[in-house]
């Protein structure tokens, strides 16, 4: 029975790609009435979800994003979070949270929108009902660009927290790739050297050859992957 659920369930869920415009909406937040991407253009956005309100994991999620906010805006990005609850109940929720102290965080203020989802809207259009609830959302993170387009996702379980190292590390990574034009090896992090586009014509092999001669700049492991010192800017 359960498997005929799951299977009934995938066939509804539509996943958003990569590479494609974010699912537009309007939707009720703590903050007021929001039209998603549209009210964020020229910015980058973190759109996340969470399986309910007045949940541990969820709290202590909260607590850090409202921790970092601050930080992020410094990059152009705003924060959007979601969960299957009312504009009532988040709001109950979210004026606990600014009462406690977790991990060195105390009292944190949240500033940024909480969409309340009770009709499941756009969590079935973001695919976040997935195998585990059918009423509650997974944890699902998208980073969308200033152009409204998508460009990473993650989904975790709702027994597992997020690593917020990781999703600020995604979020410098992908706007530097969009900045240079680059690619980013495994464990990149700012700072780091990044990956050249590969030559596509001999000519360009040629000459890449003789850029990656000068090693204060480059530093070529094979035509194809040569690495670029990062000069920060």
């Amino acid at each position: 029975m359960k498997q005929e659920r799951l299977e009934t369930l995938q066939e509804q869920v539509r996943f958003p790609l990569i590479g494609t415009k974010a699912p537009e909406f309007k939707a009720v937040t703590t903050k007021g009435p929001l039209h998603f991407p549209n009210d964020f253009e020229g910015k980058w956005v973190i759109l996340f979800s969470h399986p309910a309100d007045f949940t541990p994991v969820c709290t202590t999620e909260f607590m850090t994003f409202a921790s970092m906010h601050d930080e992020f805006l410094s990059y152009n990005t705003e924060l959007v979070g979601l969960s299957i609850d009312s504009v009532h109940s988040h709001l109950s929720w979210l004026e606990a949270i600014e009462n406690y102290t977790w991990n060195g965080i105390e009292k944190p203020k949240v500033k940024f929108p909480l969409i309340a989802d009770i009709r499941m809207e756009v969590a079935k259009a973001y695919g976040m009902l997935q195998g585990e609830s059918d009423t509650h959302a997974v944890r699902a993170v998208f980073f969308v660009n200033p152009e409204g387009i998508i460009k990473t996702i993650l989904y975790y379980p709702a027994s597992l927290g997020r690593n917020f190292d990781e999703i600020k590390r995604v979020l410098l990574g992908l706007q530097k790739a969009e900045k240079d034009s680059v690619a980013l090896p495994a464990n990149w992090e700012p700072g780091k050297d990044v990956i050249l586009p590969a030559p596509t014509t001999r000519e360009e092999i040629q000459q890449r050859i003789e850029d990656a001669k000068d090693t204060s700049k480059y530093d070529m492991v094979d035509w194809f992957l040569t690495f670029k010192k990062d000069d920060g800017r």
